[in-house]
């Protein structure tokens, strides 16, 4: 578990309680507003927005849902605006957390952050903490690759692909996601999420106590509407 809170949340979503689908369609609305304020209204010309609206269709946010928060985006919904914050700090046993954040009360998102991550023995740091210790790179989800497929990924530029229980995971240099994700999609290929994540370069073993800690401490921060994603550098 390196993070990957939004990816998780979406492949679950369905079934959950209201509530929790309700949190992340909140989350969801809020990546569409910044995505639209910094690149504009257009999915096709702004490949940010196209991510962001790809990936509230997958956890099916109603079409309206999706408008709506493009108009905030632009400014047009008379909403607040949504910024995005990130936090760097540590958990349990000391791992290193970043978490991202889409706000409109910079005040409440700190104070919330602070309060569960003390609550498991945790604290925030300053600026560049512990993001040293991360790098960023493109992650794209699949369910299925044959080995004509992979070659062609190696070859089109993915830097890595990892098959799991979940799926099948490619890795790209940032800079490279939009390509081999549209590489993808003229294989016929539909990404089940495809976003820039936060890697940790290398991982930290946490015994078994660690583990019970973050989970709980994870599952806090999966609740938290203002929490976009987060990324762990803990072994689990």
């Amino acid at each position: 578990m390196s993070g990957h809170s939004k990816w998780a949340q979406i492949h679950r979503q369905k079934g959950t309680a209201d509530a929790k689908r309700g949190a992340l369609f909140t989350k969801l609305g809020k990546v569409i507003s910044v995505a639209a304020r910094l690149g504009g209204p257009d999915p096709t010309a702004n490949f940010k927005l196209r991510l962001a609206v790809d990936q509230a269709k997958a956890a099916n946010l109603p079409k309206e849902n999706i408008e709506r928060a493009i108009k905030r985006g632009l400014g047009e919904s008379g909403e607040g605006k949504i910024e995005a914050v990130n936090y760097e700090g540590f958990g349990p046993n000391g791992v290193a957390l970043i978490i991202e954040c889409l706000t409109d009360n910079r005040n409440r998102t700190s104070s919330n952050i602070k309060h569960v991550l003390a609550k498991y023995g945790g604290n925030l740091g300053g600026p560049n903490s512990v993001s040293w210790i991360f790098e960023n790179r493109g992650v794209i989800r699949i369910n299925q690759i044959n080995e004509s497929l992979e070659l062609a990924l190696i070859d089109a530029g993915a830097q890595d692909i990892v098959k799991n229980a979940d799926g099948v995971v490619v890795y790209t240099a940032p800079n490279d996601l939009k390509m081999i994700k549209d590489f993808l999609e003229q294989k016929g290929i539909k990404a089940e999420y495809a976003e820039i994540e936060q890697m940790a370069k290398e991982k930290k073993a946490v015994d078994n106590e660690t583990k019970n800690q973050l989970e709980k401490l994870f599952s806090e921060l999966d609740d938290d509407e203002d929490v976009n994603n987060y990324y762990t550098n803990a072994e689990i």
